[in-house]
């Protein structure tokens, strides 16, 4: 999988590559990542990327003319470059679209600042556009980066355990049960007796139980979905 991150700040993104698991998945070139910044095809004689938003309002909006030559140049070096916009104006990020995006080739994320983007420069080159959130950022390269980790995830060979991805939150509309590591008891707190006795089958229930507890507290309305899905089963 290659990434390109279309972004004014390359530093902000360039850090969470140099460890942990996205590290180890470069070392291995089970991921390739390099960066664009628009700023290098403005046409301003001052590399200017925004300005004043038309029909008022406060702040600045990046203006149409250097991402349109950056994202015209990338679709002419790779026409089948899959092209992600980043905006609290959009759909929901969810988990089925990490594991399908996974099975691209090329991702780009584009990563607004200031108020947002020429929403003509959207409506020309977005494959995709999501949100990660219903609040505001002060910029997408964060919500480039997680979906960027999402997706990640989900390439063949990036988890140690690929065994992992199954258990996982998401993955049924339940969210995924209690964690615990040793020792058993630790500052007067135990684990749950049942995981000490071996008997996988009720540790299963035992842990289906508590998914369904903690989802009911946490998102009644994916326990909704849970239970009329069974039912319709």
């Amino acid at each position: 999988m290659k990434y390109t991150f279309v972004t004014l700040f390359p530093k902000l993104i360039e850090g969470y590559f140099c460890d942990s698991i996205l590290k180890r998945a470069m070392e291995k070139e089970l991921i390739v990542v390099d960066y664009i910044n628009p700023r290098d095809f403005s046409t301003n004689k001052h590399a200017k990327v925004d300005d004043t938003a038309v029909g008022g309002g406060a702040g600045m909006v990046m203006n149409p003319q250097p991402l349109f030559d950056t994202l015209t140049t990338l679709k002419q070096d790779d026409k089948n470059v899959h092209i992600v916009f980043v905006t609290p104006v959009a759909k929901p990020f969810v988990q089925n679209d990490a594991k399908r995006l996974a099975q691209k080739e090329h991702i780009a994320f584009v990563s607004g600042r200031y108020e947002g983007i020429d929403e003509r420069v959207i409506e020309e080159f977005a494959d995709e556009v999501f949100s990660i959130g219903d609040y505001i950022l002060t910029g997408g390269e964060l919500a480039s980066l997680v979906l960027c980790d999402a997706i990640s995830r989900n390439i063949s060979g990036v988890l140690g355990n690929a065994g992992s991805l199954e258990v996982e939150s998401f993955e049924t509309p339940l969210l995924e049960a209690p964690s615990f590591s040793k020792p058993q008891c630790y500052n007067g707190l135990s684990v749950p007796s049942e995981y000490l006795k071996g008997n996988h089958s009720k540790i299963r229930s035992l842990k289906f139980a508590l998914s369904k507890a903690k989802t009911k507290f946490f998102r009644p309305e994916q326990l909704i979905k849970y239970t009329t899905l069974s039912k319709n089963s």
